[in-house]
């Protein structure tokens, strides 16, 4: 493999979002003092970059994907890569950030000092997970003095918890036990 390949497998490996022709020229005449790096000299080093890849039976290659070039896993790969980023979404949420997201559901629209005077805790870290995580949004701001955020749950939340309209969570009623009753109710 030649250093031109080298150089731009780096750039693609380590640009977070799809890099271009031109960043890539620009990166690569700066660095190696080239007076000039050519599109067609990019152009065959990619293709070349993936031919390697291809014979040596790597599980990615690169793409060109959004005005750039990006490393992407191959098409024949995507349920494994989806098996593990549907996994990895579905990790347990902590008991504090449980309890103020189903406070959130159930009050919503809701400010954060309403949260934690229900909660009786702070609560800024496990809305800060919430958002990070895009089960609860910033809904707008409420009326009041200072103005502050309003949070409510997202389509992200609807979708992790199998539910359609936040009408379709459990009401309070569905928990209730009927351990102290006295004798039979008309049905």
């Amino acid at each position: 493999m030649n250093i031109l390949q080298n150089h731009i497998q780096a750039l693609v490996f380590c640009a977070q979002s799809p890099i271009s022709i031109e960043e890539i020229q620009r990166c690569l005449q700066e660095s190696m003092g080239l007076e000039e790096v050519l599109v067609s000299d990019v152009l065959e080093a990619v293709e070349a970059i993936n031919e390697q890849l291809n014979e040596t039976g790597f599980a990615f290659q690169i793409y060109a994907i959004g005005g750039g070039y990006q490393f992407l896993t191959k098409p024949q790969y995507q349920d494994t890569v989806s098996t593990y980023l549907k996994q990895k979404s579905k990790k347990k949420l902590s008991a504090s950030s449980l309890e103020t997201l189903a406070i959130v559901a159930y009050k919503q629209p809701i400010t954060r000092s309403q949260v934690e005077q229900i909660r009786g805790v702070g609560c800024d870290y496990a809305i800060h997970k919430l958002l990070e995580k895009e089960l609860i949004e910033i809904k707008g701001k409420a009326d009041t003095i200072g103005r502050p955020v309003l949070y409510g749950t997202s389509q992200k939340f609807m979708d992790y918890f199998g539910i359609n309209h936040i009408k379709d969570l459990p009401q309070l009623k569905d928990f209730a036990t009927e351990e102290n009753m006295i004798g039979e109710t008309a049905d």
